[in-house]
């Protein structure tokens, strides 16, 4: 019996378990679905770089054991090591890259039962918002093929969303789990600092900014998921505790009365395109007819500052990965290597000083606190995810634009997510509006640091109450 991808779509990562388990569906029948839709679908979108055929044969043999058990599942292509596959972080530098160990996330959804199969595209070294690279292609996303995936998790969006499978791994050092999800029409989670591993071969993750874990149809999936990898490493440098009941379990419990506080305009007080306004206001009604108290309001901190302190810190993360790189190369990276951004930004970063490196931190300290601050009033932060509906390809491309060329065009792309990587705090983009001409657009709840449940359990509540799951791509 062979699965058609209407009765696969049909499911969500969970389901697809729970059939498993029962005995509804094979195992086999699951993964063959997955491969069938990858290789429909994927010369038109170009969201997985690598399948591992060794990993799809052990696919077909291993039991299906775990809460997630046979469910096929893509890691993508920046900071996740997975014994044996290519880790090119989108980069012709790193093209040859492997790793002989799993990290300690991938070894937890292996636990979980996931069929880890190979990699997504993500743009290079996880700088622009759109995936779009010399090494691999651009991603294209499903809702419309001329328009970017978003980044910079946007294959394992676009693989999502192209139906190829139910949820798949994402990063976020800048938005990179929210920007895909809200391109995508699908869930983006960017849990609070700590709660996940991040060894053994990263520490502080860049110095905090960056976060693993995935994109979803379903927020029961992005619960369980978060059930299957929370929890700190063995030397972990600080960690998040999960709560005492599963993500999954809380979830199922309406969360209290909260007090959100909503904005249609960036937090350096410009508008936004037509469409992730009425986005956000008609979320905020939804919201209010739900019980909660809903009133406008954000942050009162400096963007620029904040913006500008915590790109140094990241733009000096990358000049250490690519003199690593060198190292092991045995020779300087040449320009042919990298992107035009990336050489132009590691050229510049050979001007920050040990002292302006130093200096960020404080910096970064004084407008995390005046954020922090805000949310001893308001347990919710609703904004748009993005300041635009998904642009046309090309828009944010990172080889063609000039570093300030670029810089400008993402500042005005993604005003809302950074400044979240720099307080920790949980933030979920969710499905809640489709434009005029069928776009998805998601918008961007925030908690408070360390209440990912209730953050869940309110994407939950909105989930039941106005439900997108059965929302697919037009793409064929």
């Amino acid at each position: 019996m062979s699965l058609s991808f209407d009765e696969y779509r049909a499911f969500d990562a969970l389901g697809l378990a729970e059939a498993i388990r029962s005995g509804e569906l094979h195992q086999n029948e699951v993964l063959e679905a997955a491969l069938e839709r990858l290789h429909t679908v994927n010369p038109r979108i170009n969201a997985v770089t690598y399948l591992d055929e060794a990993a799809v044969a052990d696919a077909r043999k291993a039991p299906a054991t775990g809460p997630l058990g046979g469910v096929p599942y893509f890691i993508k292509d920046l900071h996740a090591p997975v014994k044996g596959m290519p880790l090119a972080h989108g980069s012709r530098l790193f093209a040859d890259h492997r790793l002989d160990f799993d990290s300690e996330t991938v070894v937890r959804l292996r636990r979980a039962g996931l069929r880890i199969l190979g990699r997504t595209a993500s743009s290079e070294f996880g700088m622009s918002p759109s995936t779009e690279t010399a090494l691999a292609g651009p991603t294209r996303n499903p809702w419309s093929l001329s328009r970017i995936a978003g980044g910079s998790s946007g294959g394992a969006a676009a693989a999502v969303a192209a139906g190829i499978l139910p949820a798949s791994h994402a990063t976020d050092s800048g938005g990179s789990i929210r920007i895909p999800a809200a391109c995508n029409g699908l869930v983006g989670l960017k849990p609070t600092r700590g709660l996940l591993p991040t060894g053994p071969h990263r520490g502080d993750a860049t110095h905090g900014l960056s976060h693993e874990h995935a994109v979803t149809r379903s927020i029961r999936d992005c619960a369980a998921l978060l059930d299957a990898t929370a929890g700190p490493d063995v030397g972990a440098p600080y960690y998040t505790p999960r709560p005492a009941e599963p993500f999954l379990k809380l979830i199922a419990q309406p969360p209290r009365k909260l007090r959100i506080a909503f904005t249609t305009r960036t937090f350096r007080n410009a508008s936004v395109h037509p469409e992730c306004e009425a986005a956000v206001l008609g979320t905020a009604k939804h919201l209010e007819d739900m019980g909660h108290e809903v009133e406008p309001g954000m942050p009162d901190f400096d963007p620029g500052a904040l913006s500008a302190a915590t790109g140094i810190l990241l733009l000096t993360g990358l000049a250490a990965q690519l003199q690593a790189r060198e190292a092991v190369l045995g020779r300087p990276a040449r320009e042919d290597e990298l992107e035009r951004v990336t050489w132009e930004a590691i050229r510049l970063s050979q001007n920050i000083s040990g002292v302006d490196y130093a200096s960020q931190f404080p910096r970064i300290n004084q407008e995390v606190r005046k954020i922090a601050h805000f949310f001893e009033s308001v347990d919710v932060l609703l904004t748009p995810t993005l300041g635009s509906p998904p642009v046309e390809l090309g828009t944010l491309s990172t080889q063609t634009l000039s570093l300030t060329e670029f810089q400008k065009a993402a500042s005005e792309f993604i005003p809302f997510t950074g400044a979240f990587n720099a307080t920790g705090q949980p933030a979920i983009s969710l499905p809640l509006h489709w434009t005029s001409d069928g776009l998805p657009l998601g918008v961007q709840l925030v908690g408070r640091f360390g209440e990912d449940a209730t953050l869940l359990q309110l994407s939950a509540e909105i989930e039941r109450a106005w439900p997108w799951f059965h929302r697919t791509a037009p793409l064929l």
